[in-house]
């Protein structure tokens, strides 16, 4: 599948909006999930195939080497009606794959993908909620929010580079959200988890959703089961990117950083 840019905006000095259209989103079919991603592929310069592809064709019929790079993106928004999909891109200059692609995209440039999937909505037998993550989970919290029922309390707590790459929510719950700044040492890969620590739980049963930054998810997954009582039923709870790798590097031991997350259950039991 695939679709074409429409449009791009910068809406903070760290994240760049994609909305695509045309193409064949006329087939797109939403999920039912506020975290729906979609797998994306990005080919290689002087790739030997044209810009509309099929990716496991590409792998069946040409060498590794040529083979696009994947990258698994939030579906910020779909609009049936309009039939635009949009997407929200973690810049860091040149860098990367997909953030570079999103900083030089202009309109017409035919982005490939697969999809959607994806799992979480906010429970609605929860009492309250709970939603912390970074830059990389903020496009799907953004999309939770806007599906949380009038009246659910909900607390939130977001980390970034500072006031300039905070964005406005919406939501129809009553939501306490903080922002917590990175300081731009070491103590900065703490600062999410010490949040959480400090929060006052509303009475009742709670459903989180956590993402973000390996480490740091791993220390609030830890708090969250160890401290204060959850299991994981009660949340969804994924490491997104890991602090001084690749993208290529992270791909390569996240399973084994999922693993061992999980035994930090039976610690944690």
């Amino acid at each position: 599948m695939h679709g074409r840019v429409v449009e791009t905006s910068r809406i903070t000095p760290s994240m760049v909006r994609v909305v695509l259209g045309g193409g064949d989103l006329d087939r797109f079919t939403m999920v039912e999930a506020t975290d729906a991603y979609v797998n994306l592929a990005f080919p290689p310069d002087g790739a030997p195939y044209g810009a509309v592809f099929e990716p496991a064709q590409v792998r069946d019929e040409h060498p590794q080497e040529t083979w696009p790079a994947r990258r698994r993106y939030t579906v910020r928004d779909w609009d049936a009606d309009r039939q635009r999909l949009t997407i929200d891109f973690v810049v860091h200059g040149d860098t990367g794959v997909a953030g570079a692609w999103a900083m030089s995209a202009r309109p017409g440039d035919v982005l490939v993908f697969e999809g959607p999937s994806g799992g979480y909505v906010p429970e609605p037998e929860a009492h309250w909620l709970l939603m912390v993550g970074d830059e990389s989970a903020l496009p799907a919290i953004a999309a939770s929010l806007e599906a949380v029922p009038a009246g659910t309390t909900t607390l939130v707590r977001l980390l970034c580079d500072g006031p300039e790459h905070e964005v406005d929510l919406a939501c129809a719950g009553d939501v306490e959200l903080a922002w917590v700044h990175r300081r731009g040492d070491e103590r900065d890969e703490s600062l999410l988890a010490e949040a959480v620590r400090d929060l006052t739980f509303p009475p009742g049963p709670v459903h989180a959703f956590v993402h973000g930054e390996a480490d740091e998810i791993r220390q609030i997954r830890r708090h969250l089961l160890a401290d204060r009582g959850l299991t994981r039923q009660d949340m969804s709870c994924s490491p997104y990117w890991r602090r001084d790798m690749t993208d290529e590097a992270w791909r390569k031991v996240k399973r084994d950083f999922v693993a061992a997350m999980e035994d930090d259950v039976a610690l944690t039991g």
